[in-house]
Order: C-alpha cells, then structure tokens, then sequence
C-alpha cells in the first residue's frame, strides 16, 4: 500500500465518520424524545443518565476520530 492511498483511505474515513458523528448529533438533538422513548423501552434509563450517555459517548467518538482518522492523515500530508 503506498502512502497516497493510505492518505486517502484516512482522508476519506475522517470525512465518513465526521458524517456519522454530526448525523447522530442531528437525531439527538432533532429527535431526542423519540430516541429518548425508544432507548427508556429497553433500559431504564433517567432523562439525565440518557444524555449524560450520549454526551460522553459523542465526545469519545471524536476524539477517536482525531487520533486515529485525522492526526495519522495530517501526518502524512505534512510528510508527504
């Protein structure tokens, strides 16, 4: 695998996963008590507790997508 295809295969996953990561941002904030409703048939989950969960969840998300999508692509474009 050279390098320029490494670069887009991050390039383009960063760009997928920002996509999943604002989608889901849009549903909860668009949709939270349907998703809120759906989610509390299930677990017994606090209003609280059920954003609590999505705020961390969210956060840790991008920070993954940073470190392992987006760092490792600037990397190389500053390399490359």
């Amino acid at each position: 695998m050279t390098i320029e295809i490494l670069s887009r295969i991050l390039g383009w996953t960063t760009v997928v996963n920002m996509s999943i990561l604002t989608l889901w941002f849009l549903l909860f904030m668009f949709c939270h008590d349907a998703v809120y409703r759906l989610h509390s048939k299930w677990f017994e989950l606090s209003t609280v507790c059920f954003d609590s969960i999505h705020y961390e969840g969210m956060a840790f998300y991008k920070i993954g997508i940073f470190l392992f999508n987006l760092a490792p692509f600037l990397a190389i474009q500053i390399v490359n």
